[in-house]
């Protein structure tokens, strides 16, 4: 059992931007609550990030009140019913009631309403159907308070048909579950969830990785995943591997949403190019994942990895990727990092990656035509560097450039043969 908070509404109700927005819009037979996810935060003693109001007002009253009562007023979704208000450079959103007339599984065709009973009951889950009277009440009509203290995530009315109006709510479902859920998932909602999976396939990527980051990001998300993969639904989300023991490991270590992504879903570079594509993962989040992936496949080598070699592997991959895959394998039976690596590791993953002290513009100087040669030494050099441990300095870029002058010299001796006896 959960100990609410019995002080976070009145918090709540306390800060300035919710007590100028509530007082503008204060009218004679109206009524404006505070609903949703910063009334159930307030529950939890968490100050929400996000202010959100319904209110009988219609949206081209909310702005004229507002407006009266210096407020600056956005319709950000005036279409439906969403007014921005914007209290001291913080943003308050104000919607007006509304209800469902008809859903078909991605959109629900609305209407405006004046019933606050009837729009939680349009909302997903009890524990989001909350809201809170600017006079400190607490209204409850779907038993959300004794769901959040027993850390319980239900949908409102029949799991099936929830779904059925949205099917991003089984994800949903399964990340609320992670970040406020305790022990097994509610029975019903989990078995509708699992007779509904063939509806993610109509869901847009980005819908899918929206949630999904944020199911990742969740303090139970190992436990949700673990459900997802049992029931196979996972497998509709990622389409890949489901490497559980790692993404625990991961989090363990404090790792970021793309890379627990990675520990869980990446083993290759195919599938972090794979899973980039199938979750609309922007280029800088495909690019975590593939140094991921390919410091996770020079991990793997056979022999145990010593100081020169983990050296190596920080400039080939750099400190981050070389550390989220390390984390994610760790207690694996590879790689075997020897004691002196690991002391150096201490060091090594809080310094910039090693870089050849050679340029091309060094050969050029020393003797060395530019153009196709300069490639061919730059990689023969970098191949050498790597192998003696990424040394840096002027004796090592010396010895590097010596060493190219030699390997070019007899890659392209120019002396003419000899002249025939007579």
């Amino acid at each position: 059992m959960r100990r609410l908070d019995p002080d976070g509404p009145a918090r709540l109700l306390a800060r300035p931007e919710v007590r100028a927005v509530l007082a503008g819009l204060d009218a004679p037979g109206e009524e404006t609550r505070l609903v949703g996810g910063c009334v159930r935060d307030a529950l939890l003693g968490v100050d929400a990030a996000d202010i959100d109001l319904a209110t009988t007002l219609l949206p081209n009253a909310v702005i004229d009140r507002a407006r009266a009562a210096g407020l600056k007023a956005v319709p950000t979704g005036i279409e439906h019913g969403t007014v921005t208000l914007v209290v001291a450079g913080r943003p308050v959103e104000v919607t007006t009631l509304r209800e469902d007339v008809e859903t078909d599984g991605r959109h629900a065709i609305v209407r405006f309403g004046r019933d606050f009973t009837r729009d939680a009951e349009r909302r997903d889950f009890t524990v989001n159907a909350l809201s809170l009277g600017a006079d400190g009440t607490l209204h409850d009509t779907t038993g959300g308070a004794a769901d959040l203290a027993e850390a319980r995530i239900r949908f409102i009315g029949d799991p099936a048909t929830r779904i059925h109006e949205d099917a991003l709510r089984i994800l949903r479902f399964f990340r609320f579950h992670a970040r406020f859920g305790g022990g097994e998932p509610d029975a019903p909602a989990l078995a509708a969830c699992v007779a509904a999976r063939a509806a993610l396939a109509s869901l847009s990527r980005e819908r899918v990785r929206m949630e999904f980051l944020k199911l990742l990001a969740a303090p139970g998300a190992p436990g949700a995943v673990a459900i997802l993969a049992e029931t196979g639904l996972l497998a509709r989300i990622t389409g890949g591997v489901a490497e559980r023991g790692r993404l625990a490991r991961a989090i363990e270590a404090g790792a970021g949403t793309i890379q627990r992504l990675a520990a869980l879903s990446v083993t290759t570079r195919a599938e972090a190019e794979r899973l980039a594509e199938g979750l609309r993962l922007s280029k800088a989040e495909h690019a975590t994942l593939d140094a991921y992936a390919r410091a996770l496949v020079a991990l793997k080598t056979p022999a145990a990895i010593d100081r020169p070699a983990l050296r190596a592997l920080v400039a080939e991959h750099g400190p981050a990727a070389l550390q989220a895959a390390m984390d994610a394998t760790a207690g694996e039976p590879r790689p075997v990092i020897g004691p002196d690596a690991a002391n150096a590791w201490r060091d090594l993953k809080n310094e910039p990656a090693p870089v050849l002290p050679v340029t091309g513009a060094a050969l050029v100087a020393r003797g060395i035509p530019a153009g196709p040669r300069i490639g061919v030494a730059l990689a023969a050099l970098r191949r050498r560097w790597l192998e003696t441990g990424c040394p840096v300095g002027p004796d090592a870029a010396e010895a590097l450039i010596s060493l190219a002058l030699a390997q070019d010299s007899s890659a392209h001796d120019t002396k003419e043969p000899a002249e025939p006896r007579r």
